[in-house]
């Protein structure tokens, strides 16, 4: 019945995913993918806790690739080149 189901649209649940922090240079980063038409879009948050205020910053990028796990990958890896890039800067 799954294959019917899948054929003729059966909307199916997301099931939300437990996401776990990368830690780069004093920044937590947390790839969390969109489900989008069978691909994932990279997506995620850059946070930064610094005396006691925590700041944070979202992005959601163009690329989609077919695997979540691929798609947070090459999430944590922006969010790296990102950092290294603009440092606290990501947050103005």
């Amino acid at each position: 019945m799954g294959f019917l189901s899948r054929l003729f649209g059966k909307k199916t649940e997301d099931v939300a995913v437990a996401v776990e922090s990368v830690e780069y240079k004093g920044f937590s980063i947390y790839p969390e993918a969109i489900a989008e038409n069978g691909q994932y879009r990279i997506a995620g948050r850059i946070l930064l806790e610094k005396e006691g205020d925590t700041r944070e910053h979202r992005f959601i990028r163009s690329d989609v690739l077919i695997n979540r796990g691929d798609a947070d990958e090459l999430m944590v890896a922006k969010a790296k080149m990102l950092i290294d890039q603009m440092g606290e800067k990501i947050f103005q």
